[in-house]
C-alpha cells in the first residue's frame, strides 16, 4: 500500500497516469508500423527495441526519414559501446576495434562473435545496421561515421585513464554523450526538420549532452562503485574523502553529501545552455524527443540533492511524475516552468553550511532569469475535483494494477544510457 500513499499525495499524477495509460502515451511517443518498413529496418527496429526500450519510444516519434537515421545512429553507437564495456576483449585488440569501428560501417560482412555482453547482437548481426546505414542519404551517413570515429578515439582514450580534473570530466562526458548530442543536432538540421543553427552550435548541443551524463552519473554513485567504476572527478572528491568508495561509508556521510551537492552545482550550469537549445526548436517531434530527457535529467538531480540515500540505494523519481513531465514537456515555455519547479525545489534545500551553496544559488538564480514562471504551465497541477475524485477512486480499486502499467516510461525514467 505504500505505492497507494505515494500516489494519493500527488493526486496530479494518477489523472496523468490515466491518461498516459488510456492513449496519451500515443500522443508523445506514436510508434512505427513494422509492417511499413522493409526487412532490414525491422530488424533494427527489434534490436532497438530490444536494447533500449526508453530510447526505442523516443525515437519512433521522430518525424519522416530522421526517425530511421536516429535509429541507426543509435545502433551504430550501441555496438561500439559494447566493445568499449566489454571486459573480456583484450586492450590490444579492442583499442585498435575502437579506433577503427567507423570504418566498419562500410564493410558489408563485417561482424563481431566473440563479445560476451547482454546486447552482443548488434555486433554479431552487424552486417544488417551497416547495411541500412549505407542505405541513408549521404548527410545522414556523413554525420553518423563522423561521430563515431570521434567517440571511438575517445573512449579508447580513457580506456586506463581515470577521470581527474573537473577538466576532464567535461572531457569523458564530451566524448560519451556530448558528442551525441551534436550528432543529433547535425542529423536534425540535415532532415531540414530544423534550421542549421540547431547543428552548427556545438557548444549548446554539447552541453544538452553533459547535463544527461553528467545526472546519470551522479545518481549512479553506487551502482557504479558496485561495479568497480569510477565517474566522479577526483578534483571534487578528495576535498570530502581519501577514497572515492569512502564516501558510501556511514561515518563519512556528511562529507559525501556535501561532495554531491557540488557535483549537482556543477551539472546545473549547463542548463541555461539547455533552454537556450530547446528555445531554437521548431518541430514538435524533434522538441519532444530533446526535451523529455532534459527535465526528466532536472528532477532526477532534485530528488538527488543533499539526499543521503544517493550514498544507500537508488534515488528515482516516480513513475506518475515521470508521465506528467513527458506528457507536460511539449513547449518551450512548458520546459522553462518544470525548471524553474525543480531549481527552487533544490534551492529550498541548499543547507546553509553547505560549502557549495553560495555557487549553488548563483547558478539557480541564473536560470530562474531564464525561466520564469509562464502562464501555460501556472495551473498545470491544478485539475478539476471531478477528475482527481475518479483517478484517486480508481488508484484505490485497482493500484496494484496501476503499478504494474507503464513500463516503457519507467525503463525511461531509470536509462542510464549514453
Amino acid at each position: 500500500m505504500e505505492l497507494l500513499r505515494k500516489w494519493l499525495g500527488h493526486p496530479e499524477e494518477i489523472y496523468n497516469l490515466l491518461r498516459f495509460k488510456m492513449g496519451g502515451c500515443r500522443a508523445v511517443m506514436p510508434r512505427v508500423d513494422p509492417e511499413s518498413l522493409g526487412r532490414g529496418l525491422r530488424t533494427c527496429y527489434r534490436y532497438l527495441n530490444q536494447t533500449s526500450r526508453s530510447f526505442a519510444a523516443v525515437i519512433q516519434a521522430l518525424d519522416g526519414e530522421l526517425r530511421h537515421a536516429v535509429c541507426i545512429f543509435y545502433l551504430v553507437l550501441r555496438a561500439l559501446d559494447t566493445v568499449e564495456d566489454d571486459m573480456t576483449i583484450s586492450l590490444d585488440v579492442k583499442v585498435p576495434m575502437l579506433h577503427e569501428f567507423h570504418s566498419y560501417l562500410y564493410q558489408p560482412e563485417w561482424k563481431y562473435m566473440e563479445s560476451k555482453e547482454k546486447d552482443r547482437q548488434v555486433l554479431e548481426d552487424f552486417p544488417t545496421i551497416s547495411m541500412e546505414f549505407r542505405n541513408l542519404s549521404k548527410v545522414y551517413r556523413d554525420v553518423i561515421s563522423d561521430i563515431c570515429h570521434k567517440m571511438g578515439v575517445g573512449m579508447a582514450e580513457f580506456l586506463e585513464k581515470k577521470v581527474d580534473s573537473q577538466r576532464e570530466w567535461d572531457k569523458y562526458c564530451h566524448y560519451v554523450a556530448g558528442l551525441v548530442g551534436i550528432g543529433l543536432s547535425r542529423l536534425f538540421s540535415a532532415s531540414e526538420l530544423e534550421d542549421p543553427i540547431v547543428g552548427q552550435d556545438t557548444e549548446l548541443a554539447n552541453s544538452m549532452g553533459l547535463f544527461l551524463q553528467k545526472t546519470n552519473i551522479i545518481r549512479d554513485y553506487l551502482e557504479d562503485q558496485l561495479e568497480g567504476r569510477e565517474f566522479w572527478p577526483r578534483e571534487v572528491w578528495s576535498r570530502y574523502a581519501k577514497k572515492l568508495s569512502d564516501l558510501a561509508k556511514p561515518e563519512n556521510i556528511d562529507m559525501a553529501v556535501q561532495c554531491l551537492n557540488e557535483l549537482i552545482t556543477n551539472a546545473l550550469h549547463h542548463v541555461p545552455d539547455v533552454l537556450t537549445y530547446l528555445s531554437r526548436l521548431k518541430n514538435q517531434s524533434v522538441f519532444n524527443f530533446c526535451a523529455i530527457p532534459q527535465v526528466m535529467a532536472i528532477a532526477t538531480l532534485a530528488a538527488c540533492y543533499n539526499n543521503k540515500q544517493v550514498f544507500k540505494g537508488v534515488v528515482k523519481i516516480r513513475k506518475g511524475q515521470a508521465v506528467t513531465l513527458m506528457m507536460d514537456a511539449t513547449s518551450i515555455q512548458a520546459v522553462k516552468a518544470i525548471m524553474y519547479q525543480y531549481v527552487e525545489e533544490i534551492y529550498q534545500k541548499i543547507p546553509s553550511t553547505d560549502p557549495s551553496s553560495n555557487k549553488t544559488q548563483q547558478i539557480i538564480a541564473s536560470i530562474r532569469a531564464m525561466s520564469l514562471p509562464g502562464s501555460p504551465m501556472a495551473s498545470r497541477h491544478h485539475y478539476s475535483p471531478i477528475y482527481l475524485s475518479c483517478a484517486m477512486l480508481l488508484a484505490a480499486l485497482s493500484w496494484q494494477y496501476l503499478s504494474t502499467i507503464s513500463k516503457a516510461t519507467e525503463d525511461y525514467v531509470q536509462a542510464g544510457e549514453n
